[in-house]
């Protein structure tokens, strides 16, 4: 592959372990298209199980195997579980925004993301003294106008987008801005590998509690497939799926795979940006775009 990238200390593959902690919005969000949808209690137990015991569960993980993470907090959550969200800044992890309430931004105008963006960064300040540098879009999508707002409000990169598997400098009206990507991808995700629920159904038509071994075969051929081209391998982990005591060992088992190449950077996403931002300058992103 072409245009090989460089990155820190000579490593040959940048590994950025990030994790969506969505607790239950993601549920509430799918029960109010139901009548009476807020009362199906056991479809939100499935998502608080991420803060109450999946996300502690990775903590002591990354802190087994001396490995950053990167955990995308929707606002509603943070404020829900203060305790939490200090204990993974206080253990040198990053936090960035992930929505209030997992809203999907494309559905909003720009005033009401502003309300929604600068809603968190208070919310984050208030917990751990800081705003966050890094955004995911809760839904998956956001609007045109997003990412010039988040910019304009001192957030730096988002790890949303799909089209690449490198960073890049993104867009904003026609301009090549210091606005980083850092794409992820589907088969990255441990939602669509193996997130399950009878009602609300997860995933439709059912079905589907895929094999441990497979998921972890799918991961490390992924991460393989990285090394070998020397690119930014970017997992999408949820508390909620990953942190159960089976699945945590999918984790463990891929943490384990990547360190024994010996010559990978395991970085935060506020880490990755950084390098890029300093290293690969607009010009030639037009290059590789």
């Amino acid at each position: 592959m072409e245009d090989r990238l460089h990155w820190k200390n000579g490593a040959r593959c940048a590994v950025m372990l990030t994790f969506d902690l969505d607790g239950d919005t993601t549920w509430k969000n799918g029960n109010a298209h139901y009548e009476g949808g807020d009362k199906f209690l056991k479809a939100r137990s499935v998502g608080l199980y991420g803060p109450n015991r999946g996300a502690h569960a990775i903590l002591d993980l990354l802190k087994k195997y001396g490995v950053p993470g990167t955990f995308f907090v929707p606002g509603k959550v943070a404020e829900d579980n203060p305790g939490l969200i200090r204990r993974i800044d206080a253990e040198g992890h990053e936090i960035g925004q992930h929505g209030y309430t997992h809203e999907m931004f494309f559905n909003y105008g720009r005033e009401r993301q502003i309300e929604i963006v600068e809603k968190c960064q208070n919310i984050f300040c208030d917990l751990i003294g800081k705003p966050a540098r890094g955004f995911r879009t809760p839904s998956g999508d956001w609007s045109l106008d997003t990412p010039r707002l988040l910019y304009e409000r001192g957030v730096d990169y988002s790890s949303s987008m799909r089209g690449n598997d490198r960073p890049y400098h993104t867009a904003i009206d026609g301009e090549k801005t210091d606005f980083i990507e850092i794409p992820t991808r589907w088969e990255l995700d441990d939602y669509v590998a193996t997130a399950y629920n009878y009602f609300p159904a997860e995933p439709d038509g059912q079905d589907r509690i895929s094999g441990y071994d497979l998921v972890y075969d799918n991961f490390s051929r992924e991460f393989d497939g990285y090394y070998e081209y020397g690119l930014c391998f970017v997992s999408m982990i949820h508390p909620q799926v990953t942190g159960t005591p089976g699945r945590l060992r999918i984790l463990e088992k891929l943490i384990r795979h990547i360190k024994e190449r010996g010559d990978v950077w395991f970085a935060r996403g506020g880490e990755v940006a950084r390098w890029y931002r300093e290293h690969y300058d607009r010009e030639e992103v037009l290059k590789n775009a």
